[in-house]
């Protein structure tokens, strides 16, 4: 049994949480706002208004409002997210890069609750980490046509995942909480998709099952199985509650990557070729 003991970041960040809910008085939420909006360069054009968001955490998980334009084709495979491409490559064996040369292990991160067999499945496969900063679209969507088979919550530290501490801190996405989502396409190819919470991310979410509940005080690893969850690409997933990172890890021979790191991309921009 792995039992987590929460950390100081995870108490920061479940305080953050709450303020970042708080409701205030409309003149002094509305400086909040326009403060976070300038400070971050974030881009509204595609959101509602400044004005239009009651809390800190509304602004945080705005809705798109303009309908996103996505790679529709059926061998893409798009990106999940707004972000920055951090890492991106071939899996050596068992080890994939953080950032940087530092190598962390695949059955370390995704634990001991998925099969073996599906494991060895992405060993000389490929990945790709996206990170989204504090400005970015905080909502994740599907990057294919696909099955969900299982989740798991792994509890953990809540480190920043900044290229800084990617930099410094061994082992940093297996040190923190996430959310390992077990996927497969419609021609039954294989890919696992982690959700990595950070510091001030008070919840990672999921459309798809409400009982997945991060940085909530659970200490011990949870399993969630599914029989018949399927999702479009192009349809919501669920949100971060502040910017965190995204690592997809693919089967071998599934896709040829088609992105460079430290690119920006954005939720809908093809990412991948699936092969045949």
């Amino acid at each position: 049994m792995n039992i987590f003991k929460p950390t100081v970041t995870n108490i920061v960040s479940r305080i953050f949480g709450k303020i970042a809910n708080f409701e205030f008085f409309f003149p002094i939420q509305y400086v909040i706002n326009f403060t976070y909006v300038k400070s971050m360069k974030v881009d509204l054009s595609e959101f509602d208004t400044i004005d239009s968001y009651k809390s800190l955490n509304k602004l945080f998980t705005r809705e798109l409002k303009i309908r996103r334009d996505i790679d529709k084709s059926e061998n893409s495979f798009i990106s999940p997210c707004d972000s920055l491409i951090t890492e991106l490559g071939d899996i050596f064996i068992s080890r994939t890069i953080q950032i940087k040369g530092f190598y962390y292990k695949i059955d370390e991160l995704l634990t001991n609750k998925f099969e073996d067999k599906k494991i060895y499945k992405i060993y000389n496969g490929s990945f790709i980490n996206f990170y989204l900063s504090p400005k970015d679209y905080h909502r994740y969507h599907c990057p294919v046509d696909m099955q969900i088979l299982k989740a798991v919550h792994v509890p953990g530290t809540l480190y920043p995942v900044n290229l800084k501490y990617l930099n410094k801190v061994l082992d940093l996405f297996i040190k923190n909480e996430r959310v390992i989502v077990e996927c497969k396409t419609k021609r039954n190819q294989l890919f696992f998709m982690v959700f990595v919470g950070a510091l001030n991310v008070g919840k990672i979410k999921f459309n798809f099952d409400d009982r997945i509940s991060t940085n909530s005080g659970k200490k011990d690893i949870t399993t969630y199985t599914y029989g018949d969850t399927h999702l479009k690409k192009g349809d919501e997933l669920g949100k971060f509650e502040m910017g965190s990172t995204i690592v997809i890890f693919f089967e071998k021979d599934m896709v040829e990557l088609t992105q460079k790191k430290m690119k920006k991309v954005k939720f809908g921009d093809m990412i991948a070729k699936i092969k045949s």
